[in-house]
């Protein structure tokens, strides 16, 4: 079973993966390993997020719930999380919503009911809208069907 995503961790916007440096460092080791040129998931509230910003860059995955104590989303949270190469490849970013009263404009926009997946493509169109969890391989292959994503792996390839 996968381990539980913690509520408190989503407190500010964070990047999910420590480089070694700093688990190195955390350790209190002497011996500090340098740190590789990777990128990490990028997981953030959404509750002041102006999606046209993510418009063409990334393809944002909006996690909706009623409280941060919903096992629906501490699920999908821990299912994004494990398989975080797969989502870096395809562009995604994460943003959270749990607080229905503060009446978020992603909530506006997207409406959401209870515990709610919301897939954004590149242009800004919603391409997807799941009522449960869904696994980093059902997302995969979604977002490689949509024609920008098929373009970009052409280009990719050089072709």
């Amino acid at each position: 079973m996968t381990p539980l995503f913690r509520p408190a961790l989503l407190a500010l916007p964070l990047i999910v993966a420590l480089s070694p440096l700093a688990l190195a460092q955390d350790a209190g080791s002497a011996e500090a390993v340098p740190p590789k040129e990777t990128a990490t998931l990028v997981i953030r509230e959404g509750y002041d997020v102006d999606l046209e910003a993510f418009q063409w860059t990334h393809r944002p995955v909006v996690v909706f719930a009623d409280s941060p104590a919903d096992p629906r989303f501490h699920e999908q949270m821990a299912e994004l999380m494990a398989d975080e190469p797969a989502l870096l490849t395809r562009d995604v970013i994460v943003l959270t919503d749990t607080d229905p009263a503060a009446r978020s404009a992603l909530r506006q926009k997207l409406r959401p009911r209870g515990f709610m997946l919301v897939l954004i493509d590149k242009d800004g169109a919603v391409a997807l809208r799941k009522p449960l969890p869904w696994s980093v391989r059902e997302l995969s292959r979604t977002i490689d069907k949509m024609p920008m994503r098929i373009r970009e792996i052409e280009e990719r390839r050089g072709s």
